[in-house]
């Protein structure tokens, strides 16, 4: 899964998330829908850049409430 903002690495992503921001997430092509409340893993960069970071978020109607 990925976050809707582009972040190139882990610690831009905790550093949003330790500011409030309102961190998105959706898995491309739709095939697990996002506005679930479950725990997800999460890469990035986008592709298709090759990913180098990955995180583990939980969710409540597809908006990030704990990353690590």
């Amino acid at each position: 899964m990925y976050t809707v903002t582009n972040y190139k690495t882990k610690k831009e992503l905790k550093e949003a998330f330790k500011r409030g921001e309102r961190i998105e997430v959706y898995q491309p092509g739709g095939l697990f829908p996002s506005q679930r409340d479950v725990a997800v893993a999460l890469e990035g960069p986008h592709y298709p850049e090759p990913h180098r970071w990955y995180a583990s978020a939980e969710i409540k109607a597809g908006v990030i409430v704990k990353v690590s």
